[in-house]
């Protein structure tokens, strides 16, 4: 086998130099760029819209169902069953092959070699020694996309906490090492261009697992790296550098596939802050580590997604991990919990990825999957997440627009093992409570008309998912919370990340009770919320509350866009109640395209909200900026965004 790069063709080396050169275009521009004020208006929208995924991405995952132990009759007998059922034709369309599928990477010129004894297609002779072109080829044919995994890092996740696996990598320290560190632009081109894949999942246990010194380092003989992650700790891990790593892949998969077919899901647990960067630089980044079959896995993993409504939207979602339902606490003999799981993973709009044995699964849940209408809540065009808008411990109501914004969509949610009482209220869902509100149960057909309210007695675990259609609350326009997918949170004020104590802390499925318990790890306490301050409370400034409006900490920026049927933005503003800090005084200002529209004043603690408006005809892009006057070791100032809301003309309806 002949030495670096002359195993190549020409048309590859060109190709690989292409994505290197993009490559470094990308870091040279971030590296030398000066530095900004964050708060500053753009006047364009910044949130990641490259890639494919104008939807929440649907499809397959081999990982729930096989771990390692994937082979190319499994992944290709899941297919011809989303092809046979009519689930493709509802958008399951992805086919995704998770850790497990490689051999080594070749000395000499660093490709990947894919183990052919579990994929068999991919013997392909000749000086690439293997390809995965024929196994996407037929894919492809039969109307599906093709994904694949790697690591960020120099080794996967396998290699950490499969080592009974007989599908490692094998060979030299080298050779086993295949994840992309050192090979972004080689293994990009690779995966996208040479070998057809659509779909890209980036796990990061190569940033944190190897660590100089470990057990596993001296045993399996790898070679060790200082961790960029630290698992448990956000101050010890170097956020910039993992962002940064993400980016480097980014820039590839644009300069490999310019026309942005692919998709890109960032695989960092919740860490490295991913929030505040998963948006802008991937198409779906994971909120939590690994879910597992139990109901209080379901939870943890939700309630890591369920609050970041303002941090997604088409071409970037949050993602709570794929469905686990087919095995455990969702298998066939759970059907509430398998409704429930489903249910909520369409509210909040998570992917939609499956990860059973799809040739020996049951028919009912092949049911729940093909439900078309609640499949179409999670694929509304308009990518409104769901936002919480009544929320405890024990019952939660989700609230989502749909893309007409006449229509809603709402789920009362039993987190627990007792039944609970929920009173649905019409103001919930922003409608009327004067005027008679329909609610269509999604699961079970039937149709129930209420005014004001409606109490329902929900089963444990049990979830309703509704479509309701009634008189709008704002008949002239729309609150900014009911559209989260038209919100990118550019700057949120957090300034320094910390653990989001909110999320369900489960006992550890890995470890046990071995450790001294289940703390908080994944950072987004203090983000921006919708109709709640950033620490999940009531909004009120100077004592009146408001039901509506955005949360968030001073010296922040949101943008908001504009569908061009709006004239007027209007909110009444002020330091939240809530605030820490009572001393500094908040200015706000509304930018449309760049231009300053309108401001208030400074305005301090225990003043009364101010009424902020603004003219926005023929503005596509509004942005919101909080300022304060202190940072630093200053605490943290609250701003309210009352009542904000885009109005069609001057009457705004209330």
């Amino acid at each position: 086998m002949a030495d670096g790069m002359s195993t190549m063709s020409w048309q590859a080396r060109h190709a690989c130099l292409a994505v290197a050169s993009a490559i470094a275009s990308f870091t040279a521009q971030a590296s030398t760029s000066p530095a900004t004020d964050p708060v500053a208006p753009t006047g364009r929208w910044e949130a990641n819209t490259n890639g494919n995924a104008s939807t929440p991405p649907m499809g397959w995952n081999s990982w729930n169902a096989f771990r390692t132990e994937v082979d190319e009759d499994k992944v290709m007998g899941a297919a011809r069953v989303l092809v046979d059922s009519g689930l493709a034709r509802l958008g399951y369309i992805h086919v995704n092959l998770d850790d497990g599928w490689w051999q080594k990477r070749r000395a000499g010129d660093g490709r990947l070699q894919i183990r052919t004894g579990i994929f068999p297609s991919a013997a392909t002779g000749g000086p690439d020694g293997t390809s995965f072109k024929p196994f996407t080829d037929r894919l492809h044919a039969m109307g599906l996309k093709a994904g694949i995994y790697t690591d960020i890092g120099r080794n996967a996740c396998s290699q950490a906490y499969d080592l009974h696996s007989p599908n490692l990598p094998a060979g030299t320290a080298a050779e086993r090492e295949v994840g992309l560190d050192g090979h972004v632009a080689q293994d990009i081109d690779l995966y996208f261009r040479q070998w057809g894949f659509d779909y890209i999942k980036i796990d990061a246990c190569g940033l944190a697992d190897f660590v100089p010194g470990s057990a596993l380092v001296k045993q399996h003989d790898y070679r060790a790296l200082a961790p960029l992650i630290e698992r448990g700790s956000i101050n010890r891990t170097d956020i910039g550098a993992v962002r940064r790593r993400y980016e480097e892949v980014a820039a590839a998969l644009k300069a490999t596939r310019p026309d942005n077919g692919y998709t890109l899901s960032i695989c960092a647990w919740g860490m490295a802050n991913v929030r505040t960067w998963g948006k802008d630089v991937g198409n779906l980044w994971r909120t939590s580590a690994d879910i597992t079959p139990s109901w209080t896995s379901m939870l943890h993993n939700f309630d890591s997604a369920a609050k970041r409504a303002l941090y997604a939207g088409p071409g970037h979602w949050n993602d709570p991990d794929i469905l686990h339902i087919g095995h455990g606490a969702f298998d066939a003999a759970h059907p509430v919990e398998v409704r429930a799981h489903f249910s909520l993973w369409a509210m909040i709009n998570a992917p939609l990825l499956v990860s059973y044995d799809l040739r020996n699964g049951p028919a009912s849940l092949l049911a729940v999957l093909g439900n078309a209408e609640v499949v179409g809540l999670n694929q509304d065009k308009a990518g409104h997440q769901g936002v919480v808008a009544y929320d405890s411990d024990d019952a939660q109501i989700i609230v989502k627009t749909l893309g007409d914004g006449q229509r809603k969509a709402v789920a009362l949610f039993n987190r627990g093992a007792s039944p609970a009482p929920v009173t649905l209220l019409a103001r919930h869902m922003k409608l009327s409570p004067g005027a008679p509100v329909t609610l269509r149960d999604l699961w079970s057909k039937e149709s129930a008309t209420f005014t004001g309210e409606k109490a329902f007695v929900l089963a444990p675990h049990e979830t309703l998912v509704f479509e309701a259609t009634g008189r709008r609350q704002l008949a002239n326009g729309v609150y900014l919370s009911e559209i989260p997918g038209a919100i990118n949170v550019a700057t949120d004020g957090t300034r320094q990340p910390q653990p989001d104590p909110t999320i369900h802390r489960m006992i550890d499925p890995w470890s046990n009770t071995r450790s001294g318990g289940s703390r908080p790890q994944y950072a987004g306490w203090g983000g921006a919320q919708a109709d709640a301050t950033p620490f999940g409370q009531a909004l009120q400034v100077a004592g009146q509350g408001f039901d509506s409006g955005i949360g968030i900490l001073a010296n922040s920026r949101l943008q908001v866009k504009n569908d061009g049927h709006h004239a007027l933005l209007m909110a009444s503003v002020g330091v939240d109640d809530s605030t820490e800090d009572t001393r500094q005084p908040l200015r706000f200002h509304v930018y449309g395209d760049g231009r300053l529209l309108a401001e208030s004043p400074p305005l301090v603690f225990g003043a009364g909200a101010h009424r902020l408006q603004a003219d926005i005809r023929g503005v596509k892009v509004i942005e919101l900026v909080v300022r304060g006057s202190r940072s630093g070791n200053a605490g943290l100032a609250v701003a309210t965004w009352g009542d904000a809301r885009l109005l069609r003309h001057a009457d705004d309806g209330t």
